[in-house]
């Protein structure tokens, strides 16, 4: 039996992973190889990594664990989870695995407005962060794909980054091509928009269900809810990353930083709440 099996490697199980296993507890890391991320070349906001890509932030990652005597990381799908604090049962095609504590870090789901071609530039000429992509944009132009106060809030925070935004209604728009460097907005109406890049926001759902199975509570946003010390409502359940959540807060910081600081979180919380129970 593992002390903790984390479920997830991307950047907050595998920090939870590595936070576990400095102080010498038997950790599994089972990584599905599917990213929330996976379409993105270069990731940015990330202090001594800025503009390093996420694939090559997981292979060093993984390489930093392989120091670690304690822990193991396995490429396989998990199907299923369940069980309780001491003895936490994870099937994946290998067999089953079992665990006293479990951190969840399998992310979220992105659902794109129904644009045609939007999806195909997702993480590359179309991004939901300004903090992460609005750099890149320097001086260009752009659109914002997003209704409402949000979508004149990410207007109003790209200012000083972009040459001229403008905010559009999806179901104004026929589809949208790359062209030549950008892209091409082509409406409804038969107007043509040339622009560097298109801002729009994502409606967010689980990527796993495991936190379901195990009976851990949601929130109306779609993550699983969490205390400030990673514990989901089920106890010896973490979770980490962008498919956890705070209720005190609207949603989270979706961000490699942020993840990376929940997955510590939830790792420490791990130990820390095996050591005094």
């Amino acid at each position: 039996m593992y002390d903790v099996i984390v479920i997830g490697g991307g950047p907050a199980g595998l920090q939870a992973a590595l936070t576990i296993g400095r102080m010498h507890r038997d950790v599994l890391l089972l990584d599905s190889g599917e990213y929330r991320n996976a379409t993105v070349d270069h990731a940015h906001n990330l202090i001594t990594n800025d503009g390093r890509s996420p694939a090559e932030l997981r292979r060093l990652a993984r390489e930093e664990l392989a120091a670690y005597p304690t822990v193991e990381v396995r490429t396989t799908t998990v199907a299923a989870a369940s069980g309780a604090l001491g003895d936490f049962a994870v099937s994946t095609a290998e067999g089953t695995e079992h665990a006293r504590r479990l951190v969840l870090a399998t992310g979220m789901r992105d659902e794109l407005p129904a644009v045609p071609g939007l999806a195909q530039q997702w993480g590359r000429r179309v991004a939901q962060c300004p903090f992460c992509h609005g750099h890149e944009f320097a001086g260009e132009r752009v659109a914002i794909l997003i209704e409402g106060d949000h979508g004149l809030m990410i207007e109003r925070m790209l200012r000083p980054v972009v040459a001229w935004a403008l905010i559009v209604r999806p179901a104004d728009l026929a589809e949208v091509t790359e062209v030549g460097g950008g892209l091409e907005l082509t409406y409804a109406d038969g107007r043509v928009e040339r622009v560097a890049g298109v801002f729009t926001a994502a409606t967010a759902s689980q990527r796993a269900p495991f936190a379901a199975q195990l009976g851990c509570a949601d929130l109306p946003g779609g993550g699983v809810e969490v205390d400030p010390l990673g514990r989901t409502t089920m106890p010896g359940v973490y979770a980490g990353g962008d498919m956890a959540h705070l209720a005190t807060v609207p949603g989270p910081m979706v961000s490699l930083a942020a993840a990376i600081a929940s997955g510590q979180l939830a790792g420490a919380s791990a130990v820390r709440d095996d050591v005094m129970e």
